[in-house]
């Protein structure tokens, strides 16, 4: 089905980037690896962030002929009150987890209208479609992406290409991890109490969602079996969007 195509997927270093990497590289696709790095490099990261995806559209373009498919999974987190949000990590989180999808698919969609055929693919979140307190850049940007989504969706739909958004629940990655502590700290309770009564408590199958699961989701999605769903928004939340 899609073998030999190309693959980008941004932030696959871990995660559910990675999973996603994996998924696509066992389906015997070309997989190119897109990762940032420490924290410390986030701010040097999202000022040169149009330069750097351009250049990696590029690269792809000249080693594979062009990216068939592209996954937009790059993101980072911070929580805390709206007013006591630091103005940097809004605009990191906004650039990040939102600017950059747009970036990698006005780079890449030129060349899947020459082929009259491309897959975007953009891994949104359960905050695409409710909100959290406490994280208001990143239910921002992932309300961003499920627009951003339907757009270019519309705008490429006869032209062999879809464009859908994936919406996981929690997922126990890096990401995820780390927001532990910060929302213990935010709501004033434990981390235990986090795992269970924020973030479990939120999907009713009381279990964090798969890496594996998100990742095969990707996989139908880039195939052509999946070429009559675009501009969707899909959940694969555990129920937690069901309410």
């Amino acid at each position: 089905m899609t073998a030999r195509k190309t693959a980008l997927v941004t932030g696959s270093t871990s995660g559910i980037g990675q999973g996603i990497a994996e998924a696509f590289a066992k389906a015997g696709l070309n997989v190119i690896l897109n990762g940032f790095g420490d924290a410390a490099a986030i701010e040097a990261q999202r000022a040169g962030l149009e330069r750097a995806h351009e250049a990696m559209i590029a690269k792809a373009d000249a080693e594979f002929g062009a990216v068939d498919i592209l996954v937009n999974n790059a993101g980072i987190q911070h929580v805390a009150p709206v007013d006591e949000f630091p103005v940097d990590k809004w605009d990191a989180i906004i650039a990040i987890n939102l600017s950059s999808a747009f970036h990698t698919t006005r780079c890449a969609l030129p060349a899947m209208k020459r082929k009259g055929w491309g897959r975007v693919i953009n891994i949104a979140s359960a905050h695409a479609l409710v909100a959290s307190p406490f994280k208001s850049a990143y239910v921002a940007a992932k309300h961003g992406i499920a627009g951003f989504t339907k757009s270019v969706a519309l705008e490429v739909a006869e032209k062999g290409i879809t464009v859908n958004a994936i919406c996981p629940g929690y997922v126990r990655t890096p990401l995820v991890e780390k927001q532990i502590p910060d929302t213990a700290k935010a709501r004033g309770i434990t981390e235990e109490q986090v795992i269970r009564d924020v973030m479990l408590a939120a999907q009713p199958t009381k279990r964090f969602v798969g890496v594996d699961e998100v990742a095969a989701l990707a996989l139908y999605l880039a195939g052509d079996s999946a070429a009559s769903i675009t501009g969707a928004i899909l959940p694969i939340d555990g129920g937690w969007t069901a309410a």
